[in-house]
């Protein structure tokens, strides 16, 4: 009901130094369009497309959709609760709405594509953190959550405790895991690590450091947190599967 999964639009202060962080994790750039007026760069493993927006944006990290023809589909959207934190609607704008989870994350809806589909990585491209799994978003309550990402045509999978108990809610183009606040203070980019000191070796070699200080529960697991430039955190952890 959402549309189709664009990116996940994140304010970047200094696009350049963002660029060459995630060229250094295997990422590569996307071919944009002209719709935004602001510093605008896509970058993409493949499977997860991070969006880097040199401005400020109604929230810094935002999950973004394509649903065409978008003002035919305002009704239905409040019909399922959503109360609009913004609209920019018009003949002669770029169409726009956007709206809150119940733990805060905000999900906006555009009308048409910003950047070039992407086929498949260029040859060489190597995954340096790992195979994305998710976007991992904490949340005050599973079962609020759960009910809200159902509503707007997601499929939740049930309680798993890989890599931490949370609920996967899966769609045809991303999968949003929910986690009780305890475990995941913050939204996370979860990759699938087929070792985290062989992945933290490899970035290493990069000039890429983890984060010294994870939450209890993340210290359990056999996971590591890297920073972005912009300030997005990426989760590596073994045994996703």
């Amino acid at each position: 009901m959402l549309g189709r999964f664009l990116e996940l639009s994140i304010e970047a202060p200094d696009i350049r130094a963002s660029l060459d962080f995630y060229s250094k994790l295997g990422f590569f750039e996307a071919a944009v369009g002209d719709t935004w007026p602001h510093p605008y760069a896509v970058v993409t493993d493949g499977r997860i497309c991070i969006g880097l927006h040199q401005t400020n944006l109604p929230a810094p990290m935002m999950l973004t959709f394509v649903k065409p023809e978008l003002r035919k589909h305002l009704d239905a959207f409040e019909a399922q609760g959503a109360r609009f934190e913004f609209r920019h609607l018009g003949d002669e704008v770029f169409n726009e709405v956007g709206w809150c989870d119940p733990s805060g994350h905000l999900i906006r809806i555009v009308e048409a594509r910003t950047f070039s589909p992407i086929d498949a990585a260029p040859r060489g491209a190597v995954p340096g953190c790992g195979y994305f799994a998710e976007v991992a978003l904490p949340t005050t309550s599973l079962e609020a959550s759960c009910h809200f990402w159902e509503k707007f045509g997601f499929v939740a999978l049930g309680e798993s405790a890989l890599p931490l108990p949370h609920v996967c809610c899966t769609s045809d183009t991303l999968d949003v895991g929910l986690y009780p606040t305890r475990d995941i203070p913050r939204p996370y980019l979860l990759f699938d690590s087929d070792g985290v000191e062989a992945s933290l070796q490899r970035l290493a070699a990069q000039g890429i450091e983890p984060l010294a200080n994870l939450s209890a529960a993340l210290r359990s697991q056999a996971a590591a947190v890297l920073l972005a430039p912009e300030g997005t955190p990426i989760l590596l952890a073994s045994g996703l599967a």
